[in-house]
Parts: C-alpha cells; sequence; structure tokens
C-alpha cells in the first residue's frame, strides 16, 4: 500500500513524533509511506526542525509540495494540483490546511484519512473525509454518533523509552539528590499548570521532606516559574533541566520516580503518560485527553490539594498500552475498512 501522511508543520513536536513513529511502523509493515511536511519555514526558532528529522528516517516526502499555511494562494494551488496527480492509495492528513488541501485534492481512487490531534478540530465544519481518528476515547463518540468510520489513534513509544537500568547510578550522573524525584516535562505554557505543580510541590514537602521537582522543558513561562520557585523558598529542592529531546530527554524521563502531567497541549494522546509507562515511572495526571487511559493516580480537579492527594495515594493502575506495531497494525485496519466503505 503507498501511503502519504501531510503534516503542515515545519515542527518535530505536538503529533509530528506520533506521526513518525506510526509511518515507521507502517513502512515495517511493508508499505511505501513517507511524510510531507512544511517545506516553506526553514527558520524554526526554539523548536527542533521537522523536514531534517523526518529526512534521517527516511520519511520525507520529495513530491514537491510545500505544504505550508504560510504559502502564497498560488503556490497552495500549485500543492493541490501536484497531490492530486500523485499515485497513491491512502492520504492521510493530520492538520487543518492538511485537511483542505486533502479534501479537494484528493488523487483518484486514494482513500482519505484524517486526524484529529485536539478537540478543538472536531466541529461542525468537520471536513469529508472517509475516516478519521481521534487520539483519546471520550472524542470518539462524537463521530460514531455520526455515522463516520472511526477509531482511537494512541501514542506511539519510541524504543529509547525503557526502564532505567540503575535509577540511582542514572541520577548521580544527572546531579540529582533526594526522593522521591517528581517530575513535569512539557511546555511552559499555562495550559500545562506549572504554578498548580509547584504550588503542590510545596505541599507535598511538607509530607516528603527530601523529595525534588525536576521541571524538564522551555516556554514563556519558564520565568515566572523560576520567580515562584524562589519565593516558595524551594530553590534548593527544584532542578530546571532545560529543554531536552531525543536520549537526554529519555534519560532525564527515566531518572523519575513519579510524572505530573497537570494539563495538556496541541497533542491530546497524551504522549508523555505513555513515555513515563514505558520508563516503568508512575504517571499523576488530571482527567483531559487519554490521560485517564494512563495514569496511575488520576487528579480529581487541578488544584494543589487534589495533586497531593493523588501523589500521595500510591495508586498503580494495571495499564498495557499497545505496540506501536499493534497500532500501526490498527491503523492499517481502518484504511482497509474505509477503502471498503458502509
Amino acid at each position: 500500500m503507498r501511503i502519504l501522511h501531510l503534516l503542515a508543520s515545519p515542527f518535530f513536536s505536538g503529533p509530528a513524533e506520533n506521526v513518525a513513529l506510526l509511518a515507521l511502523a507502517q513502512r515495517a509493515a511493508g508499505h511505501d509511506v513517507s511524510v510531507a511536511v512544511d517545506r516553506l519555514r526553514k527558520e524554526v526558532l526554539a523548536e527542533e526542525p521537522a523536514a531534517p528529522r523526518f529526512q534521517e528516517l527516511g520519511l520525507l516526502d520529495e513530491g514537491g509540495l510545500e505544504l505550508s499555511v504560510k504559502s502564497p494562494p498560488w503556490t497552495m494551488w500549485r500543492d493541490l494540483r501536484r497531490l492530486k496527480a500523485r499515485p497513491v492509495d491512502v492520504v492521510h492528513s493530520h492538520f487543518s490546511h492538511d485537511h483542505l488541501l486533502a479534501r479537494w485534492g484528493r488523487p483518484a481512487g486514494a482513500t482519505l484519512v484524517r486526524s484529529l490531534h485536539a478537540p478543538r478540530s472536531l466541529r461542525a465544519s468537520l471536513p469529508v473525509a472517509d475516516a478519521y481518528t481521534v487520539p483519546a476515547s471520550s472524542l470518539l463518540p462524537r463521530l460514531l454518533e455520526q455515522g463516520k468510520t472511526a477509531q482511537v489513534l494512541p501514542a506511539l513509544v519510541d524504543a529509547r523509552f525503557q526502564p532505567a537500568e540503575d535509577r540511582g547510578a542514572l541520577r548521580r550522573e544527572l546531579g540529582l539528590s533526594g526522593a522521591p524525584v517528581v517530575g513535569m516535562v512539557s511546555t511552559f505554557q499555562p495550559s500545562r499548570r506549572h504554578s498548580v505543580g509547584v504550588d503542590a510541590f510545596a505541599l507535598y514537602r511538607q509530607r516528603q521532606p527530601e523529595a525534588r521537582l525536576v521541571l524538564v522543558g522551555d516556554g514563556a513561562l519558564l520565568e515566572p516559574t523560576r520567580e515562584q520557585v524562589a519565593r516558595l523558598g524551594l530553590s534548593d529542592a527544584v532542578t530546571f533541566a532545560g529543554y531536552q529531546q531525543g536520549d537526554a530527554f529519555a534519560r532525564w524521563l527515566r531518572a523519575l520516580d513519579e510524572v505530573w502531567l497537570l494539563g495538556l497541549g496541541n497533542d491530546w494522546s497524551a504522549r508523555a503518560a505513555a513515555q513515563a509507562r514505558a520508563c516503568d515511572v508512575r504517571v499523576v495526571a488530571v482527567k483531559e485527553g487519554a490521560l485517564p487511559d494512563l495514569a496511575d493516580a488520576q487528579v480529581q480537579a487541578p488544584t494543589p490539594e487534589a495533586v497531593v492527594e493523588a501523589a500521595l495515594s500510591a495508586k498503580r493502575a494495571p495499564v498495557k498500552h499497545p505496540t506501536n506495531e499493534q497500532i500501526a497494525a490498527d491503523v492499517l485496519a481502518l484504511y482497509a475498512r474505509a477503502r471498503r466503505g458502509p
């Protein structure tokens, strides 16, 4: 099967990693798979660019699509004509720009699948497609009630996310002391609720005085968070690890006892929770997106007191996350159902 993923983003963040891992698993299953990304915006500040990463993986599409929301109308028209001429069996689109292009530029005979990565995409103007995926089971009924062919596309996890062979040695290498070691791993933006997490950690330290908090990431609210930590007298107990990616990010995640996921951004598949579980790190999370399906302990309300209650509960959920191979097989089966029609 010839599969073309459309991902109109210049960043290897948000859903991009999930798309890459899905494409790799589909290729490993014997299919011809490529991913078209935004080729216009080459200067990407503060985030990893997508095109070089997909090229390194051997997945970057070279079919001449610019695929950018910043393209002028005549370039979008050229993309539409080029897509329409592509000899592919499945077009799998991921962002709004992709959905619009694929709606009108679908190659003859190709199946069109649309992935929704956040709830805001579930609206009355939902573009027509043969099948859909959503990132969380809570979003699925809205499509099924409309008679759509749809299923959940869970977070895929890179093989680098495995339990630490010696967590104590790893912590010493990273300069971490104290226990338990709690982490938050996300961009510093309002939806991730770092301020709630820091306030919760202040309460948590009253019960666990040797605890350490590790904050991995960067973003607009980094400095306000530093100020909050200092104001609460927690500077000696909080480590700001900065932005980490690839193997370095996996090392920091493996060093944790548990991770607090207090909100999601543009990708509701809760990939960080799946990665943490793969590293045998306990997950304490709010009820957003796919987090309830992956959490060991659920935070009943986004308050410091509720976070501490969930963290101290010591609950461990017997969650068995599907492998990348299983997820790819399920998506390929969705393609087949969509091709057969209702």
